[in-house]
């Protein structure tokens, strides 16, 4: 049996040789082949360097150079698209996913779990900010969608290649894949963990990238926010009745002077700012309709590079 290992790299030279040495440790303890897929995402340090040093002493290491910066998820999928394994395993090369943790991983799947994902337990480093808004967004695409994300779940997780291969059917560009392995469904299985401290550099992840990808996976799996849109324009609209009734009202049936300026701008600043953001609302589900119609690949790949001397 082949394990394939994917991991994707973005500027993590002080990383590299670090979870090349602990993945080859924790390797030997396993009864199993593997291959150790890199995925250089656009790096514009030594890492791709340092990969294509590792590869001339190992046959067993390939490495996938991106044409440019596709993000994460896209170079988890080129991983998941060149894995020949029987089981792949994805993580993180910036040593925040444990290594040691794949001798159980295996062990579930070799006992009958098609998906085996990882949960964090605990996090040292992350701000208490990252730590709340990142259990206010799982409660909140969890309350949206028909999928049931388990929270602080990661993208360190192996899959049978039964699901991998349904995997790839899926077509779609912008790819949210904590949310399609569990709309696969399958047996799945979940292994806490703690997360290590990064050794080195710095999260990739700034707070517009964790916005946009909040946004993805809600907008990839709910509609609910055009039904909110929908239903802040029916409110807004009976509102506007009510308040049209009570102004023709007050001007045939009594003396009274209506008050001006404030209401009338605050009524329009109101209409304004529902009908903009339900604008905005629907264009960003416009936005992914024009994306999909496209059709363009979600990476593409440079290079492939792999020693293929038997030697």
């Amino acid at each position: 049996m082949l394990l394939s290992i994917i991991l994707p790299c973005f500027n993590e030279e002080g990383n590299i040789s670090l979870m090349y040495g602990d993945l080859n440790s924790v390797m030997q303890s396993i009864d199993m082949d593997y291959e150790i897929i890199f995925v250089d995402d656009g790096s514009t340090d030594n890492t791709q360097s340092l990969l294509k040093d590792i590869i001339k002493s190992d046959l067993r290491v390939k490495l996938l150079e991106l044409s440019r910066n596709f993000g994460h998820q896209a170079a988890i999928c080129a991983g998941l698209d060149y894995a020949s394994g029987d089981a792949v395993i994805m993580m993180d090369a910036d040593m925040q996913h444990p290594p040691q943790l794949i001798p159980e991983l295996v062990n579930k799947w070799k006992q009958g779990y098609d998906i085996v994902y990882t949960v964090r337990s605990n996090s040292p480093g992350t701000s208490r900010f990252k730590k709340i808004t990142a259990s206010l967004f799982y409660k909140l695409i969890n309350a949206l969608t028909k999928i049931n994300i388990p929270e602080n779940s990661a993208d360190f997780r192996l899959m049978d290649k039964a699901v991998v291969q349904e995997f790839r059917t899926l077509k779609e560009s912008t790819k949210f894949l904590r949310g399609l392995v569990v709309w696969l469904g399958f047996k799945q299985y979940a292994v806490h963990y703690n997360a290590a401290p990064r050794r080195e550099g710095i999260s990739k992840y700034t707070l517009w990238k964790m916005i946009k990808f909040a946004f993805d996976g809600i907008t990839s799996f709910s509609a609910f926010p055009l039904h909110l849109s929908t239903f802040f324009g029916v409110i807004v609209s009976i509102s506007s009745f009510v308040y049209a009734a009570y102004a023709i009202y007050m001007r045939l049936f009594t003396n009274e002077t209506l008050p001006g300026w404030t209401s009338v701008l605050v009524t329009v600043l109101f209409l304004g700012g529902v009908q903009l953001l339900s604008l905005g609302v629907i264009g960003e589900y416009l936005n992914r309709i024009y994306t999909e119609t496209k059709a363009r690949p979600i990476y593409i790949v440079r290079n492939v590079h792999q020693n293929m001397d038997p030697k």
